[in-house]
């Protein structure tokens, strides 16, 4: 069934632009109180964290949410700025019914959004999106005084968040004598990262961690690393490791300047655990991995499948699998065995683990692998254009694989949201990747 309201990572857009709206988001509250309250699994009154990046706009839309939940019942627990996975793991710590993260991840402070973890740290399942937003039909209304939810602050969370972030690096291992640049992007993990890293024995050089509402992943962060390759080659730092506004994407920088992307990353991560000897029977990516990634992943007998764009889509897959590692390109790194959802921190923790139990340095750990060059051609098309049924398309496509000859692949996605055609080529050649993508691209009909 269609979703009205929930994308692929809740309900998202700009601030004071519906649904981003006060009276939305106190109605969606409500909404998804009750049903909340109606689920099987509620027992006596229902409670749900709310957690939040440090856009300016959270206030607003924290206040909204609360009065929405206790309108229909339910208790709050609020935490105040934290990580999105953190919430997950409060949510299903504490034996709460519902987690609730206010964040626009990483777009421009102009945004923001609401997602929602199950009472396991899991993302909602379509069945109670649906749900919520059938409720949202509904005209909202309020339980007598005698039943109104409750608020409260939960005041050592960033504390309980550092220790179970510490937990998942090995106990034999310790980060004494790294010196690590952390960027925080002036969003939702300022006041956690530097200290898990530092904790653990590691110098740390804290950046990104004076947020004002309107600087998070302002030339910063996950997805502006520039910043924080200059300071990595400044310092001298062996590490540099970005997080996007709200934690759960990851990059990392070397000592040399060198980036690092979530498709190498989580290649490392599962080639360090086969290293160790321990079971890793699949990989999951996304439409978007790197083809050297599958290659390189099926060469040492490691079985790998591609999951729509999203890391919604790549949990879906994990789970239906029975594996443990996925992830995608943009840094969204899933170790289902550490945690229930992509986690920044705990990503970079893995990585590091490798690291020291190898001995042996990013760059030489992927030395290995080398990414497939990739060109991606955005074109807008005609509104009366069907690009599948298209013969011409066809054509060109199947002339470009013949040119690959199993040395690269084509992928054609449309935009979700405006007619535009994703022309992806990538090829072990570059030149190859980037004439075959415009071949596509000239047969597409424009706008």
């Amino acid at each position: 069934m269609t979703r009205k309201y929930f994308g692929t990572d809740g309900i998202r857009g700009e601030v004071g632009q519906f649904p981003i709206v006060p009276d939305f988001v106190m109605r969606l509250g409500y909404a998804a109180g009750q049903v909340l309250a109606k689920s099987p699994d509620a027992h006596g009154k229902p409670t749900v964290l709310i957690g939040k990046d440090t856009r300016v706009s959270g206030y607003l839309l924290e206040a909204a949410l609360e009065a929405g939940f206790s309108a229909a019942g339910v208790d709050v627990m609020l935490c105040g700025p934290m990580p999105t996975p953190a919430v997950a793991y409060l949510t299903r710590a504490l034996r709460l019914s519902a987690g609730v993260v206010i964040s626009a991840s990483h777009n421009p402070y102009s945004d923001n959004g609401i997602k929602f973890f199950s009472a396991n740290g899991d993302k909602l399942a379509d069945s109670v999106e649906l749900a919520i937003e059938k409720a949202l039909e509904e005209p909202m209304t309020c339980v007598s005084s005698a039943h109104l939810g409750k608020a409260k602050r939960i005041d050592d969370a960033a504390g309980r968040y550092v220790e179970f972030c510490k937990s998942t690096f090995p106990n034999h291992m310790d980060l004494h004598g790294l010196k690590l640049v952390v960027d925080c992007a002036h969003g939702a993990a300022y006041h956690i990262a530097p200290h898990v890293f530092h904790e653990l024995g590691a110098e740390v050089i804290a950046m990104g961690v004076q947020p004002n509402g309107k600087n998070i992943n302002d030339g910063v962060g996950a997805t502006a690393p520039q910043a924080l390759i200059e300071k990595v080659k400044e310092t001298k730092a062996d590490l540099g490791i970005a997080l996007d506004g709200d934690a759960d994407r990851l990059q990392l920088v070397d000592q040399s300047g060198r980036l690092f992307n979530g498709d190498e990353l989580l290649y490392l991560i599962a080639m360090a655990r086969l290293a160790a000897g321990e079971n890793v029977p699949g990989v999951v990516g996304t439409l978007m991995t790197n083809m050297a990634v599958e290659k390189a992943l099926q060469k040492n007998g490691i079985a790998f499948e591609r999951a729509k764009v999203g890391d919604r889509y790549v949990l879906e897959k994990l789970k239906e699998k029975s594996w443990l590692l996925g992830g995608e390109g943009s840094g969204h790194l899933i170790c289902l065995d550490k945690h229930t959802t992509g986690d920044g921190i705990v990503a970079a923790l893995q990585v590091l683990a490798a690291m020291r139990q190898e001995k042996r340095s990013l760059a030489e750990l992927l030395q290995t692998i080398q990414l497939y060059p990739q060109t991606l051609i955005n074109v807008r098309f005609a509104a009366d254009y069907q690009w599948q049924s298209d013969a011409k398309m066809s054509a060109a496509i199947g002339d470009a694989e013949k040119q690959l000859n199993g040395k690269g692949r084509v992928l054609i996605r449309a935009s979700g949201t405006e007619p535009v055609l994703r022309v992806m080529v990538e090829a072990e050649d570059a030149h190859l990747a980037k004439t075959q993508a415009e071949k596509i691209a000239q047969v597409i009909p424009r706008q």
